[in-house]
Formats: structure tokens, C-alpha cells, sequence
């Protein structure tokens, strides 16, 4: 029996150490695999929005932002054609609770201590909502070093090859350990599955499982850059070139990531980001952009991938294995956190998860209660990608209308920004929203037209209608009715 565990838990990045910590806390004996437990290096992960951290306090794991010189954020500040908004985090009064999980939470380690980058003031005693940034194999490290504290835990580095599996489900994993030794079988009562954008496993579950990838972003790192706004995301908007993302993620290194809407990448990326992305870029980030062009890029490609039932005994799939979304409003992290937290409170109360009928039960209801935050994240990816990237004319006034609704202020900004952090989980009322963007994008295409153009102006009243359905609408069914 010293092979079987009760949870088996495949991945060590965002979404593993938060399944692992929280089932082990419920008196679980589990193992944790993952390919490499060195530090990651990626260029995106490195933004999470206040929904994420509200999982990660009542998965009691909030201190994984400590100590790794996070920055603060407040919200974000759009340009547009050199004018600018401010969009502030929502009031905490307005949004939603997450209560803590009662196993998980104990010692006062749902709280952040001030490391002299986080503070309490900030984090604890705001009335406002905050959202944080850093490196993310920082942020990595500090997860598995919790996760690799507790003691029902079993740690091991290799890579997972194949899943032990009969006409009854799946029964453990077979792996490959990284020191070169023989295979070996780990049975298991549940396994899940977090291998992440790149799932070797996820059409375990249909054999069109299989993410779409339309975008890509480039990512640059800035040093000593002269941020416009500090503490906030930049969201930098031109009819020039596809939206570019800036954020601070050190006291010295800020992130970049431009977005590049096609499936492949350009040619000669370094030529596009010198001559389309920078001449747009605030005049103060300009040297350090261009400074950061001697060093090497990197990218990755943006997918989507609506989240599948989970209807394999045995088998629970969660994170990027299961669900992604373009990733322009940061939220991937925040679904999968929210997706860690609520598996685990769903099976708290479950005293073997060796009752397969009484597992699969909470994880049909897990598939059906994520939804809500899962929905409005994941179709505001898509639609504000569609908007911030428009190609086309009735795009180009959808987007000239966002940025002037935003410019009211007011509930035109609270809203849609608990939208995007996560904080105001309301799929239908997102509807409404995006409903009255439209029409005011309308109203105000009127304006900027002019008498003259009246007639061109009622056509395209329908035109720019049709084109915002198309952009929502199929997401929208596809999130909450599949």
C-alpha cells in the first residue's frame, strides 16, 4: 500500500500546490508529481487579479505572495490614442465574499505579513480591492515550499507517462522518475490533473479535447522604466498595432507583453515591436523598451479552451489542463485558483474519495457551480481581446465606444473592472454591460459622424450590432451551457 495515495495530483505550477495543500489539510494522503521542481521561467502567470488572491486566503496560502518583492495593484490605466483612463479596483463592500475552507485555514495564514513590499495596510485594511504582481517562478517557489510543509504530502520529480486505467476509470498514474530509474505505478483514489496549457492528458476525457490558438504574445523585460502610473496595469490601446500589456513585476523589472493577433508570429519580431509597437508606447517606457530589443524575446501562443465535464471516474482535470481563455485580462490564474479552492471545499465533506459514485456526484456539481466566475472571465477575455485588437471598421467603433464608456466613470468603471478581477461573478449581467457598451458605441458613432453621414451612420447601426452579438454571443452559450 505504500504506492496508493487517496489524491494523486499531477503539476507542481499554480494550480497543483493549492489541490495538494488543501486535500492533504483534510487529512489526505497525497502525492505530488511534477517534471522539474527548480524555479520555472515564464512570461506570463505574473498578474493576479483580486478574485485570485480572495482563493488563495481561503485556501490559507495567501503568504505565497510574500517575500518575493510583489508590487501592489490597484487597477489598471488605459491609453487610447494618446488620451487616458483610470480604472480603479472595485470597493470590497461591492463585491464578492469567499469564505475561507475550514480545514485549510488556521495560524492567521489567510493574512499577508508585511515583507516591506506587501503590507498589511495595503492588503488587509484597504477598503478597496487589490490585485498583485510579481516573477512568477518566485511565486512558484513560495507555493511548493507550502505545499512541501505539510505532511500528509509526498513530493516527486518526473514526468507522468501514462494513467492507469480500465473500463472503471482511471486508478493512478505510471511515472518516469527524472533520476533515470525504472517506471513506477502510483494508484490512487482520485487524480488530478494539472499539467497545465500543454496537457498531455486532457483528451482523456474526448478525443477533440483540443485548445484553439488564433493570437500570440510577445514578452519584453524592462529595467528601470519610467512607469506612467505606478502600481496599476497598463493597457495600451492604437490603431496602429494589436494591444500591449505593462505591468510591474520587481522593484526594477517591469513586464511587457504584446499582442500579436494571428496564429503565427511575424517574420521578424524584433522589427514589428520597433517599428508598430514602440512609436505608440508612452514617451517615458520608450528607452527601456528599446533597450530591452538587444535582449532576447520570447512569446507563446494564447489559447482557448472551454472547460469539458469532468465524466471519467477517477479523473478530475482542473486548471489550464481543463479550461483557458486569452490571457489580456490576467485571469488564468484566478480561474484556476478559484477552480483549486472550490474542489477542495466541493470534497471536504466527502470521508473517502474512494466512493467513486459519491466523487464523481461533487465533481458534476463542481463542473456546474465554477461557472458563474469561469463564464464572465473567460468571455471578457475573448470579447475585450476582440475589441482592444479590432480589425476590422465596426470593431474599431466597439472599441473607440469602450474606452469613451469608460470615460464616464462612475458604475461605467466599478463594473466592468469587478468584471475583469474576478470580484462580481455575474455572467448575465456582463451581458447587459457588453449589451450597452454596444449601444453606446453606437451613440456615440452617430456623434463622431455628423448629419452628413447619417445614412452611413443607420447602416452601420446594424452593422456594429451584428458584429457585437457575434463577438459575445457564441462564448457565451459555450461557457455556461456546455
Amino acid at each position: 500500500m505504500s504506492n496508493h495515495y487517496e489524491a494523486i495530483v499531477v503539476g507542481a505550477g499554480v494550480v497543483g500546490p493549492a489541490i495538494a495543500t488543501g486535500m492533504a489539510r483534510q487529512g489526505r494522503r497525497v502525492l505530488i508529481v511534477e517534471r522539474d521542481w527548480s524555479e520555472p521561467d515564464r512570461i506570463v502567470g505574473e498578474l493576479m487579479q483580486p478574485a485570485g488572491l480572495k482563493a488563495l486566503r481561503s485556501l490559507g496560502m495567501i503568504q505565497a505572495i510574500n517575500n518575493i518583492e510583489a508590487t501592489p495593484e490597484t487597477g489598471y490605466t488605459v491609453f487610447y490614442e494618446g488620451e487616458a483612463v483610470s480604472i480603479p479596483y472595485p470597493h470590497k463592500a461591492d463585491t464578492a465574499v469567499v469564505p475561507p475552507i475550514k480545514s485549510c485555514v488556521f495560524g492567521g495564514n489567510d493574512k499577508v505579513v508585511d515583507d516591506g513590499f506587501v503590507t498589511t495596510a495595503e492588503f488587509e485594511d484597504n477598503e478597496y480591492e487589490v490585485g498583485v504582481s510579481f516573477e512568477h517562478g518566485k511565486f512558484i517557489s513560495n507555493l511548493r515550499k507550502i505545499v512541501k510543509a505539510e505532511k500528509n504530502v509526498t513530493t516527486l520529480e518526473g514526468t507522468v507517462t501514462e494513467l492507469i486505467r480500465d473500463a472503471d476509470g482511471v486508478h493512478g498514474i505510471v511515472v518516469k522518475p527524472s533520476d533515470g530509474g525504472s517506471p513506477q505505478r502510483f494508484t490512487g483514489d482520485l487524480t488530478f490533473m494539472c499539467d497545465g496549457i500543454f496537457s498531455k492528458f486532457r483528451k482523456s476525457l474526448t478525443d477533440d479535447n483540443v485548445p484553439s490558438v488564433n493570437s500570440h504574445f510577445i514578452a519584453l523585460k524592462l529595467h528601470n522604466a519610467d512607469i506612467p502610473v505606478p502600481n496599476t496595469g497598463h493597457v495600451i490601446l492604437n490603431s496602429k498595432c494589436d494591444p500591449a500589456l505593462v505591468y510591474q513585476i520587481t522593484p526594477t523589472d517591469t513586464r511587457v507583453l504584446c499582442a500579436y493577433n494571428s496564429p503565427q508570429l511575424p517574420r521578424d519580431v524584433k522589427k514589428y515591436l520597433r517599428e508598430k509597437v514602440l512609436p505608440v508606447f508612452p514617451i517615458g517606457l520608450q528607452p527601456s523598451f528599446t533597450k530591452a530589443l538587444e535582449e532576447p524575446i520570447k512569446s507563446m501562443p494564447n489559447s482557448y479552451l472551454t472547460a469539458r465535464l469532468n465524466d471519467v471516474p477517477g479523473l478530475f482535470l482542473i486548471g489550464d489542463a481543463l479550461n483557458m481563455r486569452h490571457p489580456l485580462t490576467g485571469g488564468g490564474m484566478t480561474v484556476g485558483l478559484n477552480d483549486a479552492a472550490m474542489a477542495v471545499r466541493t470534497l471536504e465533506d466527502v470521508p473517502s474519495l474512494s466512493d467513486r459514485e459519491v466523487t464523481s456526484a461533487k465533481i458534476i456539481d463542481f463542473h456546474y457551480d465554477r461557472k458563474d466566475l469561469d463564464a464572465v472571465i473567460n468571455i471578457l477575455s475573448i470579447a475585450l481581446f476582440s475589441l482592444f485588437a479590432a480589425d476590422s471598421s465596426n470593431l474599431k467603433i466597439l472599441q473607440r465606444g469602450c474606452f469613451k464608456y469608460f470615460q464616464r466613470g462612475g458604475e461605467c468603471v466599478s463594473i466592468p473592472v469587478g468584471f475583469l478581477s474576478g470580484t462580481i461573478p455575474k455572467p448575465f449581467l456582463l451581458t447587459w454591460v457588453f449589451t450597452k457598451v454596444a449601444l453606446y458605441s453606437v451613440y456615440c458613432n452617430f456623434v463622431d459622424n455628423g448629419v452628413l453621414l447619417l445614412p452611413l451612420s443607420i447602416v452601420q447601426v446594424f452593422t456594429v450590432l451584428f458584429t457585437a452579438v457575434v463577438v459575445f454571443a457564441p462564448y457565451l452559450i459555450a461557457e455556461l451551457f456546455q
